[in-house]
């Protein structure tokens, strides 16, 4: 297996934690407006707690929650603006440290029914553009359905930079793995080698149904591509959820310890990549890097 790599953990709950302004509809995207600092802030306690791969703010960086006049105006600037403050604090760290563009779904997470790619083009045209010179990968996150993966690598292909694949998975645990479509993890899988991603993950769902995601994964690739899990510690989303509509109650069992005992399962059944995702914080991510040995 080639060496963990690990990720950061969530940035919106993270802001709000550290009292940076957070509200609806702006969500993680406010802190870019009214207070920067704060994003850098994000990014060195992530650092700091031995990740290796920090993400670029800019998952609400779209207009589902900066509405469009604003994301017309200010979109691309605030774009830059959260790929800049992300290589600045990886370029200050002591050790290296890679930066993920994030690549959020454009219409709503987890809601496959309103994947509507005609609206994401231009959305994503603009956010790639924006950050391309800062990135050292691209990271398409809470990918629903197959069809956003492909519109994706179809966006970057000429940025010439590697693309990670994060696909959320039903949290209902069917009984084989799923994407949130209703579509295989095993068709994930072969999109994924098809499209030539850098590397799989699957993030923003419950830690319980990743293990026999990975498994699958890993029948279908081998050893060819590296994979990855980031989980959320929420409880399961319900099917017609809507995106970020608030700070969800944290699972009482998903410690720092109790996450850690999760990711030591994910990296037995062959995940070289493992981080967080909303909940999880710089002290769950500390217990993480500690699996490096």
């Amino acid at each position: 297996m080639s060496k963990l790599q690990i990720l950061d953990g969530g940035t919106g709950r993270e802001l709000a934690r550290m009292g940076a302004p957070f509200r609806q509809p702006e969500w993680s995207a406010l802190a870019l407006i009214e207070a920067p600092h704060f994003v850098g802030q994000v990014h060195r306690a992530y650092i700091d707690a031995g990740a290796d791969i920090i993400t670029t703010n800019s998952y609400a960086v779209v207009p589902f929650h900066l509405g469009e006049e604003c994301f017309a105006e200010r979109g691309a600037e605030l774009a830059t603006l959260a790929a800049r403050l992300a290589r600045q604090e990886a370029d200050a760290a002591e050790r290296p440290i890679a930066v993920a563009g994030s690549l959020p779904p454009v219409c709503g997470s987890y809601r496959p029914d309103l994947v509507d790619l005609e609206r994401a083009r231009p959305v994503l045209s603009v956010l790639i553009a924006a950050m391309a010179p800062y990135v050292d990968h691209w990271q398409a996150e809470t990918l629903s359905a197959l069809a956003e993966a492909e519109l994706v690598a179809e966006l970057v292909a000429d940025t010439g930079k590697p693309l990670w694949l994060s696909f959320t998975l039903a949290d209902e645990a069917p009984a084989a793995p799923a994407l949130r479509s209703g579509e295989s993890v095993a068709e994930a899988a072969q999109l994924a080698r098809r499209l030539g991603a850098g590397a799989l993950l699957f993030n923003c769902s419950q830690p319980e149904v990743m293990q026999d995601a990975l498994a699958v994964a890993r029948a279908e690739l081998g050893d060819s591509l590296p994979l990855g899990v980031y989980a959320n510690a929420f409880p399961p989303m319900r099917a017609d959820a809507e995106a970020n509509s608030g700070l969800d109650e944290i699972r009482s069992d998903l410690t720092p310890a109790g996450y850690a005992n999760f990711a030591r399962a994910w990296a037995g059944e062959g995940a070289n990549i493992l981080g967080g995702c909303c909940g999880i914080g710089p002290e769950h991510i500390a217990e993480l890097a500690r699996l490096r040995g």
